[in-house]
């Protein structure tokens, strides 16, 4: 049994033990320092830690809600334990408890705008895209000076299938930051993308391109939107205005145009895409690219022998 005036050293010896990587160890003498003093929430802390660097999920969870139990009846909201919650749940995809805890931390703070982002990031990420709206536009009503949440806003309304109200909030975020139109218009165009949708983001990105003709990345999307529509030559235009506009890594500029081909199923011109990338820079993920290529056209001896090719590589 540990003595109450010893607690200190101990729990300096279970940090110490922590940094080792001796989990088990550790979690043995938090235990008993928990036994002996529950109201220590830096213990609970660490056991939580302890316990998911050991793999039990499932005992760091316990001592975490706990503490939010805690935490969640307090006027001034620490948030050490939601945090953590919250981490471990966007990493287990586990979106039904995240939305829970966000619901309930909202709940005890409801005008904390972090707290608030997170419930509307919660509910887009379990498909529940109006109730996202909804949160967003109260961010908005607290902030109506945030780009950051009018970009939110319309990720949200483009989940509930509110295109158009969707590229008014990205507007309206450009609005507020009007050096970064370029940018928000690209936002948008990459959901359109997402959605399958290539004529609206071919629109868009030819917007971001008149913008800042800079830009290659631009180039590279509207070639990406470009074979989604089954316009192979004039997306190898796109992609080639791209080098034009950074002189560096021609051969990744291929490589990533025989991935977008790849993607759209189109493998014999991916394949002269990687072949070009190679003739640019002989780099061993332009011969895998290849071979991939040749996989997917069933043409497996050539990928074998592409594949033999990588072993002259210095």
């Amino acid at each position: 049994m540990i003595e109450k005036n010893k607690i200190k050293p101990q729990i300096d010896l279970a940090e110490k033990l922590l940094r080792q990587g001796k989990y088990n160890e550790a979690i043995v003498l938090l235990e008993a320092i928990n036994k002996v003093s529950p109201e220590e929430e830096s213990v609970m802390l660490m056991l939580s830690w302890a316990y998911y660097d050991s793999g039990n999920t499932k005992q760091a969870v316990k001592y975490l809600n706990i503490l939010l139990e805690r935490e969640l009846k307090r006027k001034v909201f620490t948030g050490f334990a939601f945090d953590e919650l919250v981490r471990i749940y966007k990493q287990e995809k586990n979106f039904h408890r995240l939305v829970k805890i966000c619901e309930r931390a909202v709940a005890a703070q409801p005008e904390d705008v972090g707290l608030l982002a997170e419930l509307g990031n919660a509910y887009l990420q379990s498909g529940r895209s109006e109730k996202a709206c909804d949160i967003y536009e109260k961010l908005i009503g607290i902030e109506n000076d945030n780009p950051a949440f009018y970009c939110n806003w319309g990720e949200a309304l483009f989940a509930a299938g509110l295109t158009k109200e969707s590229e008014k909030a990205y507007l309206k975020a450009s609005e507020i930051d009007p050096d970064q139109l370029d940018n928000y218009y690209f936002k948008i165009a990459v959901l359109f993308q997402q959605a399958g949708n290539h004529k609206e983001a071919q629109r868009l990105l030819n917007k971001c391109i008149t913008i800042n003709s800079a830009n290659p990345l631009y180039y590279c999307s509207l070639g990406d939107s470009l074979i989604g529509l089954g316009q192979i030559p004039k997306a190898l235009k796109a992609y080639e205005t791209a080098m034009r506009q950074d002189n560096y890594g021609t051969g990744a500029y291929y490589n990533r145009f025989g991935h977008a081909l790849m993607k759209a199923n189109n493998f014999s011109q991916a394949v002269e895409a990687f072949k070009l990338a190679i003739s640019c820079e002989p780099a061993r993920p332009y011969y895998l690219s290849l071979a991939s290529a040749y996989k997917k056209m069933d043409l497996d001896d050539q990928a074998d022998k592409i594949l033999c090719e990588i072993n002259k590589i210095k």
